[in-house]
């Protein structure tokens, strides 16, 4: 299964990833591959546990890029 996951740096020079398809689903590392491994482990848990309180992972979504004036 491929989700989204979205980076970016923190204010304390970690780099910050999170899957928006699962709600408060984020990690971080000081790497990009380190925040990836962080991330994905973060997935499987996330999945897990609100698999056991029946939550689903929403079966179709769409990814798209919003330009705003600024």
């Amino acid at each position: 299964m491929d989700l989204p996951v979205v980076l970016r740096s923190g204010e304390d020079g970690f780099i910050v990833a999170e899957c928006p398809a699962i709600p408060g689903c984020v990690s971080q590392g000081r790497t990009r591959d380190e925040a990836l491994r962080n991330i994905r482990e973060a997935i499987e848990v996330c999945l897990e546990n609100r698999s056991e309180e029946g939550w689903r992972l929403p079966a179709d979504y769409e990814i798209v890029r919003v330009a705003v004036p600024g």
